[in-house]
Parts: structure tokens; C-alpha cells; sequence
């Protein structure tokens, strides 16, 4: 194990994953996803970081509930909504782990998948490993509007830094705790996954991909990312080029 891990360890030698999860108004879908998380096996310990981003729907009751029953929860709260950027920064800080991972409450990410996206970071392969939806070629199952947008903001990273990435708007972001300490982060909503990539790549730290299933939701069904976020992610990219 490198010596990147050395202040994360805890006391019997095992190194510790911070899973660090925005949530704003997924009522229905962030109890799932922390009873997964708190079972799913992985080949480390793990602490849950969630961040309630001023929701309003009754989150802020169930995560309450949630913090009492399962051990490896801690809930922090944003008294207002300030946006993902905001909720995954705050989760950052509080972070205690060698490793860092982000996931999301919506569900549409299997948390079951961390396993994997953890592995190439303890072998040393890597610094950083994205879970990409596109790795198989095939167009995952989201709006074509979403698809394509997806398609260009990666295309346009991979002009602009050299990188060879299939997805760089993906959630699954996991990393080493050094490397979070690294990026000085101002992100504030959806653009914190282009800044994230783009100071990663600038730093030119080691990253690889691996696949993940993918499970679309509407925005009947509480999809919050829209057009608008797909523009200012051209701007953040173009920025810290």
C-alpha cells in the first residue's frame, strides 16, 4: 500500500473509503441508497458522508432517522440549497478516508459498483477512476437530448487536455484523499463535475475508466440538470484549460 493511504489507516491497518452523498429532495430514492451502501461489500472499511442540500420534501426527517439507525452514517446539512458543487464540497471537507467516492441519491447508479471503481486506486494503477456509462459503445438509457450533450462536453475535455475520457460528466468520481486536497474546488452546482475533471487532468494525475450500468430518470422523477448547466460546463472546461 503506498504511502498515500498512511493518514487514512485506521487502527488495525484496514484503509477507510469516505463515500460522500449530495442529496437535495430524493425523499422516495436516499434511504435505498444508504441501506446499499451500508451493505454492499467492499475491500475496505467505509464511512458515509451525506449532505443535505436544504431539501424541503421530508429528506432532512428521514436522514435524521437514517443517522440514528446505521452506523457508518453522518448527516450534514446546507440550511439552504446551494447547489451539488456546494453539498459535495462541504462532503469533502468532513471526509476522514484515503479514498474519496461520489455518489448520488437518485439511484439511477448502483452503489454496488463501488467495489470495482475502488480496486484499480488500492492495486496503485491509478490515482483517479471515472465510472463510465459509454464504455460499451452502446447509448445508454437517457434522453437523447441528455446523450448527446453527455457526448459533446467529454469530446470537448478530451480537445482541451489531451485526455482520452468516455464520460467525463459522470457521478461515479472516486479518488485518493490527496488528490481532493490537491484541486482547490469553487464549484457551486452540476459544474462541479467539469471543474473537478479538468484540475485532475491539468495536475496531470493518472486516470482510468471503468464501465457502469446506468438507469435514467425524467425529470418528472426529480432529474434536476438542465441546458443551462451544459453551457456552463463549456465555460468551467474553457477556463481552467
Amino acid at each position: 500500500m503506498t504511502a498515500s493511504f498512511d493518514r487514512a489507516e485506521r487502527a488495525d491497518g484496514r484503509t477507510l473509503l469516505s463515500i460522500i452523498v449530495p442529496v437535495y429532495n430524493e425523499v422516495a430514492t436516499v434511504g435505498k441508497v444508504l441501506e446499499r451502501l451500508q451493505q454492499i461489500q467492499l475491500p475496505m472499511d467505509r464511512e458515509i458522508i451525506v449532505v443535505d442540500d436544504g431539501s424541503t420534501d421530508g429528506t432532512s426527517e428521514l436522514l435524521a432517522s437514517f443517522e440514528k439507525r446505521l452506523p457508518l452514517v453522518r448527516v450534514f446539512r446546507n440550511e439552504r440549497n446551494q447547489g451539488k458543487g456546494a453539498a459535495v464540497r462541504l462532503g469533502m471537507s468532513q471526509a476522514t478516508g484515503a479514498i474519496v467516492a461520489i455518489q448520488d441519491a437518485d439511484l439511477e447508479l448502483d452503489p454496488q459498483q463501488l467495489a470495482a471503481l475502488v480496486a484499480p486506486i488500492l492495486s496503485g494503477e491509478t490515482d483517479v477512476v471515472f465510472g463510465s456509462r459509454f464504455m460499451d459503445r452502446r447509448r445508454p438509457p437517457m434522453p437523447r437530448l441528455s446523450y448527446y450533450a453527455n457526448r459533446t462536453l467529454t469530446g470537448i475535455t478530451n480537445l482541451l487536455y489531451g485526455s482520452h475520457l468516455t464520460d467525463m460528466e459522470t457521478c461515479y468520481k472516486v479518488m485518493r484523499s490527496d488528490v481532493v486536497r490537491s484541486v482547490e474546488l469553487t464549484a457551486n452546482r452540476f459544474d462541479i463535475e467539469p471543474e473537478v475533471t479538468a484540475k485532475i487532468l491539468r495536475k496531470g494525475y493518472r486516470v482510468v475508466e471503468r464501465p457502469v450500468t446506468f438507469m435514467a430518470r425524467s425529470r418528472a422523477q426529480g432529474k434536476k440538470i438542465g441546458w443551462r448547466d451544459a453551457v456552463q460546463a463549456v465555460g468551467v472546461l474553457w477556463r481552467n484549460r
